[in-house]
């Protein structure tokens, strides 16, 4: 039995028509969601989020890059969560696959964009309606996030995780940015006019993050922060 249907059963068919025809129905789809996405993430123990672009092809350094690194990760013990999409989500799922590692896809339902890609345990597969919850399960589920180069979606995720860290509403966990080419201005800008000028963040707050170029590093990077801790959820 679905979420939804665990839902519906809790109320009589008029009770349920009538919460159908209203705006709470949204709030009913969006607990649904939440309750799936819970029962199934909570058995797939420590796992890294990957993101990064859905655009980029297999010609790409980068799709080699998210490849060689989710592999890694496999070998280190940890599952490999994606955005369940092609590019980058569809690299770092083969390399999970490919060490025989945990391969999670938390999917997206687009009118544009996508189905899921092939290389994600298909146990542990959730399409999502809303971006919000999905999100939370990112946050929840991961021990540490590496990111890729990619859009609005890629940066819409790294920063939900800085803003949730700084305002202490999750605890602290590793944030590795990959490809220095493609991310250096942006911290440059952070440095020289979100810090200096304006004074918008703290100067610890540039510690939240590490930027590398090679998948050792990122994968080292996670291990050593870990060394210290109990791998956990985080909140």
């Amino acid at each position: 039995m679905s979420s939804e249907e665990k839902i519906r059963s809790a109320f009589k068919e008029k009770e349920w028509n009538e919460i159908q025809a209203s705006d709470s129905w949204r709030i009913f789809k969006i607990l649904a969601e939440f309750v799936e996405g819970f029962e199934k993430l909570a058995r797939i123990g420590p796992c890294v989020s990957i993101f990064g672009s859905a655009r980029t092809t297999p010609d790409n350094p980068y799709f080699k890059l998210a490849d060689d690194i989710a592999y890694l990760l496999t070998q280190r013990g940890y599952g490999v969560i994606t955005g369940g999409g092609p590019g980058i989500m569809e690299a770092a799922n083969m390399g999970a696959k490919r060490g025989r590692g945990k391969s999670v896809g938390i999917n997206i339902d687009l009118p544009f964009e996508q189905e899921a890609n092939l290389f994600i345990d298909q146990d542990k597969l959730i399409t999502f309606d809303h971006f919000f919850v999905r999100k939370v399960m990112f946050m929840k589920y991961s021990q540490g996030f590496i990111v890729l180069p990619g859009g609005f979606g890629t940066f819409d995720e790294l920063f939900e995780a800085f803003t949730l860290i700084q305002t202490e509403k999750i605890g602290k966990f590793p944030i590795v940015l990959v490809g220095k080419s493609y991310w250096t201005g942006l911290i440059e800008w952070i440095k020289d006019v979100m810090l200096k000028e304006e004074n918008n963040i703290k100067e610890a707050d540039m510690d939240l993050f590490i930027l590398v170029d090679k998948a050792e590093e990122a994968v080292d990077h996670i291990d050593q922060f870990y060394s210290k801790y109990l791998l956990s959820p985080n909140f």
